[in-house]
């Protein structure tokens, strides 16, 4: 058995001499969801694609469930992918479309009725099982790939932009199908350029730009290398406080706005130094019209790293 189910070692890549990999290594344990956060064009998708088996590295190496990505028939054995563009037969029912995937990986008549059965309610499709693929929303089509993706019990699930082009509902349907993958011992391994999904989904992250990955970890971790948070005060009535603020353990930075109405603090624990704040208000008798504490994210941390805000790669 192994430990990681993907590992991936100085991977290079080039198309018509432009690098769109430089280096990449990483790894991914098995039972974790983990992110290849980066904006468009930063090499996730090739990558991905060197994963399941649909390239080659120009050098490095790479393995899946304990497979090197060079023996393909053992990793598609082993794997789930859905792609970013869709791949869904129209002319065909959405059990139809399963159906096929099911008797590629030689599954019986009997097990190919069960795990369809079972795919199509985990996804919220089985009422639609009849119904033609063309008549399927956006939203519907997602669920059912992923539903074919994962109906033959892969070890690993690859995702390309699962939730790209989806509305705000439809992508959280998706992250709590992409939950409930995991509690069932799926690895899941997935791109993405939306910071909010990484956040919310993944166990683990890493951070990709132009082909080279900037930084790995937990979001936690990346986030806390930053180590401020940023506190908003806002004041009925003008008063001088910053002097008294500054003496506080965990104050790096106290400003206040020119009508002495507005304060903000840059700490290194936020979460503690609100009630010491307070406290310092109450003994000066000032009344609080608003606080509140932004901490950093992984937009932050991107632009830490990179120097460029997400959205202006």
């Amino acid at each position: 058995m192994y430990e990681n189910a993907v590992v991936v070692k100085g991977v290079k890549k080039y198309y018509d001499g432009v690098r769109a990999l430089d280096g990449v290594s990483l790894r991914v344990k098995k039972g974790q969801i983990f992110a290849l956060l980066g904006p468009n064009g930063a090499g996730k998708t090739t990558l991905t694609n060197i994963l399941t088996t649909l390239d080659r590295p120009d050098s490095g190496y790479a393995e899946v469930a304990g497979f090197s990505v060079e023996n393909k028939m053992k990793v598609r054995e082993r794997i789930g992918v859905v792609f970013q563009e869709p791949a869904l037969d129209t002319r065909l029912t959405a059990r139809e479309n399963l159906e096929f995937h099911a008797m590629l990986y030689g599954m019986g008549k009997a097990e190919r009725r069960e795990k369809i059965n079972r795919a199509l309610e985990l996804v919220g499709l089985k009422d639609k099982a009849d119904q033609l693929v063309e008549k399927f929303s956006g939203g519907m089509k997602r669920k059912l790939e992923m539903a074919r993706a994962f109906v033959h019990d892969p070890e690993v699930l690859f995702l390309d932009e699962p939730t790209l082009g989806l509305d705000v509902q439809t992508r959280r349907k998706v992250w709590h199908y992409i939950r409930m993958l995991k509690d069932r011992g799926i690895t899941i391994f997935m791109t993405t350029h939306y910071i909010e999904e990484a956040e919310n989904l993944c166990d683990r992250v890493a951070i990709i730009d132009r082909g080279k990955i900037v930084k790995a970890g937990s979001v936690d971790e990346l986030k806390k290398e930053l180590g401020e948070d940023t506190i908003y005060i806002e004041l009925f009535e003008p008063c001088k406080l910053v002097s008294m603020l500054e003496k506080l353990e965990g104050a790096l930075d106290v400003t206040s706005g020119e009508d002495g109405r507005a304060i903000q603090i840059t700490a290194n624990r936020g979460d503690e130094l609100i009630p010491e704040i307070f406290s310092v208000l109450n003994r000066a008798d000032v009344k609080v019209k608003a606080v509140s504490m932004k901490r950093p994210g992984l937009e932050d941390v991107f632009m830490k790293l990179t120097g460029r805000r997400f959205d202006e790669t």
